[in-house]
């Protein structure tokens, strides 16, 4: 059973969920295009961290980082691959679009690797199939061949509006 928790990312239990996590992203991007944040980055940066755990054990992660613009930039998105295929990653970032939603977030943005990276193809489709538009880099980022700009635009919840 999938059950999608706020957490600590710097919590115990989660070290070998979010040292897979910069391990891919060390791997398949180049030096200088590597965004992913470790637990106690995410910690200074803000962010709002939810672990996903199946039967007790956590399979995945994501973050939200508030942004000045009344976006909220989607961050340390990960599936373990031993629950890959099952539909995790899709529940986990419908979560996060209903969180951001819930607090008045206008869209969601977020920044992973391009075609130039292989590992990323996956994460490209998917966000792809939840709406998500190619846009231009934002915030601190810079247009960079290894990376790609994504944006999904929400509905605003009548009560955070």
């Amino acid at each position: 059973m999938i059950d999608i928790r706020l957490a600590d990312p710097a919590a115990p239990e989660l070290r070998a969920l979010l040292e897979a996590h910069l391990a891919h992203s060390q791997l398949h991007s180049p030096d200088g295009s590597d965004h992913a944040l470790d637990p106690q980055d995410m910690r200074d940066q803000g962010l709002q961290f939810w672990a996903v755990y199946d039967n007790d054990s956590p399979v995945g992660c994501g973050a939200l980082k508030p942004l000045p613009d009344g976006t909220a930039e989607v961050k340390s998105v990960h599936v373990c691959q031993s629950v890959r295929g099952r539909g995790v990653a899709r529940q986990l970032m419908e979560h996060l679009a209903e969180e951001a939603n819930a607090v008045g977030h206008t869209a969601l943005v977020l920044e992973t690797g391009s075609a130039a990276c292989p590992g990323y193809e996956a994460a490209r489709g998917l966000y792809e199939t939840l709406g998500y538009d190619y846009c231009a880099a934002f915030g601190k980022y810079v247009e960079d061949p290894a990376s790609v700009f994504m944006r999904l635009p929400l509905k605003v919840a009548q009560d955070a509006a």
